[in-house]
């Protein structure tokens, strides 16, 4: 891989964490949709050029696409909330959470200075053809990509009902 294309790999990784950003800190529901459409889109691409072309349709049509959209629909039925409500709701928030960003860039800057070492490399189709023994035995981080992505969105959903329950 070029220092080119690697620098286009960074800019887009860039541009996915601003999108990405900007969805969780927009006050605006239906901006947040289109924040993580936006979001999956800067993912897709990154697929396509990682020559995850089946990834990358999937991502494009169901997240940025099928998500979107339901989100979008959601919305659209939802009684908005007063200013009032939504600037109270944004104090609180920003009482809750002040220490995140500083964390993140904690985060950020300690992840500089270490290095990981994965097996990172992609198993050529001739050699394996059942899906299992590849994911199971070949793709260790494909897996717990989407066991933290599964465990996001039942946390999420288990906030999601619990404030539902509150008010």
């Amino acid at each position: 891989m070029g220092t080119q294309a690697l620098n286009m790999d960074i800019v887009i990784l860039f541009l996915m964490a601003l999108a990405a950003l900007w969805t969780v800190m927009t006050r605006s529901l239906l901006r947040s949709a289109i924040g993580l459409a936006l979001t999956s889109a800067m993912l897709t691409i990154l697929m396509f050029r990682l020559h995850a072309p089946l990834a990358a349709v999937f991502e494009l049509s169901v997240c940025s696409g099928l998500i979107s959209v339901v989100f979008i629909a959601t919305i659209s039925v939802t009684q908005p909330m007063s200013q009032e409500k939504v600037l109270q709701h944004m104090r609180d928030r920003l009482e809750r959470f002040w220490y995140l960003p500083i964390l993140l860039v904690l985060i950020g800057i300690v992840l500089s200075f270490v290095s990981f070492k994965f097996n990172l490399s992609v198993p050529l189709p001739e050699i394996e053809k059942d899906p299992r023994v590849v994911l199971w035995n070949q793709r260790p981080l494909d897996l717990l990509g989407q066991i933290i992505m599964l465990l996001t969105g039942v946390f999420g959903i288990i906030i999601l009902f619990r404030e539902a329950k509150q008010k």
